[in-house]
């Protein structure tokens, strides 16, 4: 008992006897939440231990007694302080329940109070109302009666009070809005003849616009305009109007290319049976096709009048302002960023004819061939079109600037700018002219291909496989023919003049391509031996007829009239690489010629110049060896290869070019001459005045060789001159390089002071070869000083006195040399 009375005094652990019931599997079935009792009792039964099973039951009731006594116990003051609280709370509850009912009964009474004045005011409300919406149809039915009757006085007046009556008849349709009037007997004939006059008013007025439309009358056009305006109907009145031109002008596209009526003379001879395509007789094309541009002109105008009716619609529309509200008509066709009226109908417009022409020529072959073989013509048709709305935009412009037959106001000036006129100039995102010719691509490309196979096929006839002659003068002019033929028949247009253009660059670069196939580059190409070989004779036929062709296209150039400065650039750049091609034929030529006069001057170095002066002041012989070789090679040469050319300035040009470099050479090397007589300068004297006569052959005038020339004539004076006269020279440094004059010093010194090539223990020719290596003055100088230094280094390791005469001279000028190139 003192271990359950312990137990008992807190709430921490069940007491030892609560805790041996609770574990008990005989009381485990009474904790269940779904305890049955006449389960469990017949389930005891079954078992046949009744007795045991209620003496378990009394001990465990005794049990749950004693525990339930000693929590009593335990909790007492808890429990009857729970007690006297359900006792207060008893005691509010009841209070709550009696303010409740009071205060049900002063609701009930207010809503007596209220209920009734709330009916009466609805009711009142109601009969307000109804007062209201009669008072409105009266007003309503007198302002009618009254509108209608003004409007029976206007439209006696005729078209001068069309204006007005629009305004009784929009201020009616307010007034008819939101409300049904019908069944009012008062009104009835009223709103018949207001349904009747506005029928009457709209027809007077659309008649008077399109009146006004096709005489380019803008008084016409504003009065019927603002009755629109008036009415509420200008938008969808314009909208209409133009989807009209849109309408009639697909019909007429349609028309114009109908392959039906085009070819109806043919068909009443022979009537077709069901399925049969039309399509021109045979010989009776001609007819078609006169048939055909002759719908075309039609359509053509067709559309320029159209595109003329709409103009004038938008220009009065961008003039003309509502009198009342000042608002601008063209503010309300363009609101809600919709866009203008010609923008609209031109777009509709270039779409129908590219969808009307794609499926004319789609489903007719004869079309098609004769809108592609004849595209020039379609394109010239358009181009007139073009020309025509820009020259009427400038009229219509300065026919609304002078006539002032509209009410403008001041802030009106900018709109009436061109800027409005899409035909006058093209926006950043849209070009009309581009829109227009958008319907002809197609056909473009196909003419230009056609252009072009028209431009090859001579070309490939006279370029046959395996051939092995250029072109003769009749086939080279059937192609110039050709070539002059497409440029003339594109001139109608600088952009097809383009792209025909580039067809004939085309048809250049492959002639060239051809001709180049013909060139021979074997060895004999460049031989200047004997007579002509076969393949440069080829080289040289190949050339002039290149030539010809060059000739023959740039006269074609320079007679088109008007020609865009692209495509002569385009055919400009064709032709410099038939030129290029020329150069490029003729080089081997000129090269091994070139060679042959450079190892012809090398060899003035195997004559003996230091012979001293004869007794009569002469010369034994008028020139060198050498130098009648030179002459009578350079002779040979132009006799025997050069003179079959027949482009002579191209020959001149480039072997003037020969000539430059033969007296370039020929001063280099008479400046090397070592020893030098007084003989050999009257000898290499003579030589000089022979080298002009040698190089004449190879330019038109000896004088034309420039630099060259001057060099020759000023070397010659200086072979006579003392060293210090040559180094005074005005030629020194301005027509004679330094280094030049230098190498000839050396011919003047003693054999200690060696040329540069001594120097190096170099031969004639490979210093030649140095020297055409490092064309720079400052590199020659350089080897140059490096001779005289070593010259210096010498005279120091025999200890010499004194330098050579020469020496301070050559070093004054080589100073000088330097000096200028600092």
């Amino acid at each position: 008992m003192e271990e359950e009375a312990g137990a008992g005094g807190g709430d921490a652990a069940p007491a030892p006897a609560l805790a041996e019931l609770l574990a008990d599997e005989c009381y485990a079935d009474f904790f269940r939440e779904d305890f049955d009792v006449k389960a469990y009792t017949s389930q005891s039964i079954h078992q046949a231990v009744i007795a045991e099973q209620l003496a378990k039951l009394a001990q465990g009731i005794s049990q749950l007694d004693k525990e339930l006594h000693l929590q009593v116990v335990a909790r007492h003051e808890d429990l009857l302080a729970q007690a006297t609280g359900i006792e207060s709370l008893e005691g509010v509850l009841q209070m709550m329940q009696t303010r409740i009912g009071a205060l049900q009964s002063t609701v009930d009474r207010i809503r007596v109070k209220i209920v009734d004045p709330y009916n009466k005011i609805v009711s009142r409300t109601a009969q307000l109302a109804k007062l209201q919406a009669a008072c409105d149809l009266l007003r309503r039915i007198i302002r009618i009666l009254y509108l209608s009757k003004r409007l029976q006085g206007q439209l006696q007046g005729g078209s001068r009070e069309i204006t007005k009556a629009a305004q009784s008849l929009n201020e009616l349709d307010y007034l008819s809005q939101g409300i049904d009037l019908s069944g009012i007997e008062v009104i009835e004939n009223d709103l018949l003849f207001i349904a009747r006059a506005r029928l009457e008013v709209e027809n007077q007025a659309k008649r008077l616009l399109e009146q006004g439309v096709e005489t380019q009358n803008p008084t016409q056009v504003g009065t019927a305009l603002q009755v629109f305006h008036n009415l509420g109907t200008l938008k969808d009145t314009i909208a209409n109007v133009v989807d009209g031109y849109c309408t009639v002008l697909e019909e007429n596209i349609k028309n114009a290319l109908d392959i039906k009526v085009l070819t109806q003379p043919s068909q009443a001879v022979t009537r077709g049976g069901p399925g049969r395509a039309a399509m021109p007789t045979p010989g009776n094309t001609a007819a078609f096709r006169a048939a055909l541009w002759t719908n075309m002109e039609k359509l053509m105008d067709q559309i320029c009048a159209a595109c003329g009716q709409v103009q004038h619609l938008q220009k009065v529309l961008t003039k003309k302002r509502d009198p009342v509200s000042h608002v601008c008509f063209i503010e309300e066709i363009v609101k809600d960023g919709q866009s203008d009226i010609l923008y609209k109908f031109w777009t509709a417009v270039t779409q129908t004819l590219s969808s009307q022409f794609q499926s004319a020529t789609d489903s007719s072959m004869f079309l098609k061939q004769a809108f592609e073989g004849e595209y020039p013509k379609l394109l010239r048709l358009y181009n007139d079109l073009w020309k025509r709305l820009q020259q009427y935009s400038q009229n219509i412009q300065r026919n609304f600037n002078t006539t002032g037959a509209t009410d403008l106001f001041a802030e009106l000036q900018q709109m009436e700018e061109d800027a409005q006129d899409i035909f006058m100039q093209k926006t950043q995102d849209y070009d009309p002219e581009k829109a227009l010719k958008d319907s002809l691509q197609q056909y473009e490309a196909a003419y230009l291909s056609k252009s072009l196979s028209r431009l090859f096929d001579p070309i490939n006839l006279v370029f046959p496989p395996g051939g092995r002659n250029p072109p003769s003068s009749d086939e080279l002019d059937s192609i110039i023919k050709t070539i002059a033929s497409e440029l003339n028949v594109a001139a109608v247009d600088p952009d097809l003049s383009l792209a025909v253009a580039k067809n004939v660059a085309k048809t250049i670069q492959l002639y060239g391509v051809k001709s180049e196939q013909l060139l021979s580059t074997q060895g004999d190409a460049s031989q200047v031996i004997g007579p002509l070989t076969e393949g440069q004779r080829r080289n040289v036929a190949v050339v002039n007829s290149l030539y010809k062709l060059h000739q023959s296209v740039l006269k074609v150039i320079t007679n088109q009239s008007s020609f865009p400065a692209a495509a002569e650039q385009t055919v400009t750049t064709a032709l410099k690489a038939v030129h290029d091609l020329m150069g490029s034929a003729v080089q081997p030529l000129l090269n091994s010629v070139g060679d042959s006069v450079e190892a012809i001057i090398i060899t003035m170095h195997q004559e003996d110049f230091s012979g001293s002066l004869s007794s009569s002041g002469k010369p034994d012989v008028p020139c060198s060896l050498y130098m009648k070789e030179l002459q009578g090679f350079i002779a040979r040469v132009m006799s025997d290869y050069f003179r079959h050319f027949e482009c002579f300035d191209f020959v001149f040009d480039n072997t003037e070019a020969m000539a430059q470099r033969a007296i370039e050479l020929f001063i280099r090397n008479a400046s090397l001459i070592r020893p030098l007589g007084e003989g050999g300068k009257m000898r290499l004297a003579a030589d000089f005045a022979q080298m002009e006569l040698a190089v004449a052959p190879l330019c038109r005038r000896v004088s034309d060789l420039g630099k060259s020339y001057r060099q020759l004539r000023s070397f010659r004076p200086l072979l006579f001159q003392t060293s210090e006269h040559i180094a005074s020279s005005p030629a020194l440094g301005e027509v004679i390089p330094f280094s030049i004059i230098l190498q000839f010093l050396f011919t003047r010194a003693p054999p200690e002071l060696k040329s540069p090539f001594q120097r190096a223990e170099w031969s004639i020719a490979r210093y030649s070869q140095w020297l055409d290596d490092h064309p720079s003055e400052k590199d020659r100088l350089a080897l140059i000083r490096g001779a005289l230094e070593a010259y210096v280094q010498s005279v120091r390791t025999r200890e010499g006195k004194e330098f050579a005469p020469v020496y301070p001279i050559m070093i004054q000028l080589l100073q000088k040399a330097m000096a200028t190139l600092q």
